[in-house]
């Protein structure tokens, strides 16, 4: 698959939108997601309202959570395009989220053991978090979702995806088990008292040579040798 840059529209091949037309892939920068912050938090609007019986925070709330997320050091984004004659492009979906960082603060708070294969593969710079996905409410139950977020994670070149979930209810689960994300445990994060769900997509297969260590993102050794990440 090739890769794009941010900006760099890609046709989504063999998928059809809704209202018909193509639907174009394109990676964003922090920048240039700041600068979509308003239609971005339309989308959140429109694609959690139509999840019946759950509760969201508000726009003011995921305007925030995005303003922080966009600060993260690797910060991504692809978004997805609608466009058909005659008619302006729509924002139909996006994915969003950073690399996690080599030293497994992420899994802060993990109750129980690790898995080795994913503290290894944490250590060697990896993984990959998707923070957020939506999709508009049109495009809900046609892939979209799943192609956003393969293509980020791919873009990332990343062996293994991560996301957590809160008590958001059975319907966003149902989906992400849907799309192949698998449940490896649940984190304690401050300030809730809620466990959040921690999910994980493999991607490939998962081999020795998948663990190696990038060398721009190889973590410091201790002074015998050791790598401090590996189990």
């Amino acid at each position: 698959m090739p890769r794009s840059g941010p900006g760099q529209a890609q046709k989504l091949e063999g998928y059809e939108p809704s209202t018909g037309g193509t639907v174009y892939l394109r990676g964003l920068s922090r920048w240039q997601a700041e600068a979509q912050r308003e239609d971005l938090a339309d989308l959140y609007v429109e694609s959690t309202r139509a999840v019946s019986g759950e509760e969201y925070p508000g726009r003011e709330g995921f305007l925030s959570r995005l303003a922080g997320d966009v600060r993260r050091p690797g910060f991504a984004m692809m978004a997805a395009e609608a466009t058909a004659a005659g008619k302006a492009a729509l924002l139909a979906g996006c994915a969003f989220g950073f690399p996690v960082g080599r030293d497994g603060t992420w899994w802060q708070g993990f109750r129980g053991t690790l898995p080795p294969r994913i503290e290894q593969l944490t250590a060697s710079g990896h993984v990959f978090a998707i923070n957020e996905t939506m999709v508009h409410p049109h495009e809900r139950d046609r892939g979209l979702a799943r192609h956003l977020q393969e293509r980020l994670l791919n873009e990332h070149q990343a062996s293994l995806g991560t996301t957590l979930l809160g008590p958001e209810g059975r319907a966003v689960s149902d989906a992400f088990h849907s799309w192949g994300w698998q449940d490896v445990g649940e984190i304690d994060r401050l300030p809730g008292p809620v466990a959040l769900r921690a999910l994980v997509l493999p991607l490939g297969k998962w081999t020795a040579a998948k663990a190696e260590h990038n060398p721009g993102t190889e973590r410091p050794r201790e002074t015998n040798g050791v790598d401090p990440g590996r189990p």
